[in-house]
């Protein structure tokens, strides 16, 4: 039997009550003001077993907007589509050691985007998505998700609201300057349709499913692309922290400031969490102490002999 599979309701339970005094510890982002509204004690969690065999506890019901959580997914869907020579003529692969949306970082590497999991890799591969502008891009890419994972995600047209109103000038800074060094062609198109990805909704057992994709073998996804985005997960996907978790759960990971964690357990499963507060880094506190108990606990790390 698999490690996931011997997992127990009332284990899972006795973990998330130790994660919950950890979230305790973290804050919910401010500002985007319909993230801000989450409420701080909310915890679910979702396992998909490459078996078909799935356990979930806490806040299930709950719908939240995946956030950051949907770059593997964007990176997958250009791979399939394009291919690793092409996508990676735009980004790199390298490890950021700056926050998530440093220009600096940007400047500083010539407007060449470090890897996929931040935002000015996201955002310049939000410019390569099939589509005649931001909303049909956006369309395609959630239908495309929708059918190879038999998940239920839909744009939140509400946080996207929230997200216009509050205007990242950030993010406006970085995608002018990716249009400046030739890796972006429509900037206002790109900002929109990184926006609304990032709004695309849905519970962990949706979460959970996309990350089940990246598990295991599957017709549906070449054997090589899901291994790329899982080697960028585990160097990349917790932004300057990733090399902190590689070593304290050895699996990789994911996360989103709406408070979203996905952990992909290769050849297993995958352990989709929610548990809006962060801490400095932009990562969710209680669903990291879960998964790295969980880890601990089944032996989960990626480097486990």
């Amino acid at each position: 039997m698999r490690k996931l599979e011997i997992l127990t309701t009332t284990e899972l339970l006795s973990y998330i009550q130790q994660a919950k005094a950890q979230a305790s510890q973290g804050q919910i982002v401010e500002r985007i003001p319909q993230l801000a509204v989450a409420n701080s004690n909310w915890f679910a969690v979702h396992i998909c077993c490459v078996s078909g065999e799935s356990i979930s506890a806490g806040d299930t019901a709950c719908i939240f907007p995946l956030m950051s959580a949907i770059k593997p997914f964007s990176l997958l869907y250009l791979l399939e589509y394009l291919g690793s020579e092409t996508v990676f003529s735009w980004v790199g692969v390298e490890p950021s050691l700056d926050a998530f949306n440093s220009v600096e970082q940007l400047v500083a590497d010539g407007g060449h985007p470090r890897n996929p999991m931040i935002n000015s890799g996201a955002i310049t591969l939000a410019d390569k998505l099939p589509g005649n502008n931001a909303r049909d891009r956006t369309q395609k890419f959630c239908q495309w998700l929708n059918q190879i994972a038999g998940c239920q995600l839909k744009l939140d047209e509400v946080t996207l609201a929230s997200v216009r109103s509050a205007g990242s000038q950030t993010n406006r800074d970085i995608t002018r300057y990716l249009a400046d060094a030739g890796y972006v062609n429509n900037p206002v198109i790109t900002l929109d349709t990184y926006e609304q990805i990032c709004c695309l909704a849905g519970t962990v057992t949706d979460l959970a499913r996309l990350g089940k994709l990246l598990a295991g073998a599957s017709e549906l996804i070449s054997a090589k692309h899901r291994q790329i985005v899982n080697a960028l997960m585990l160097t990349c996907g917790l932004y300057e922290a990733s090399f902190q978790y590689a070593v304290q759960i050895g699996l990789p990971m994911k996360s989103g400031i709406s408070g979203t964690l996905l952990a992909v357990v290769p050849g297993e499963g995958a352990i989709a969490c929610y548990s809006p507060p962060l801490d400095s880094t932009g990562n969710p506190v209680g669903a990291i102490a879960l998964v790295e108990s969980l880890s601990q606990h089944l032996q989960l790390s990626i480097f486990t002999s």
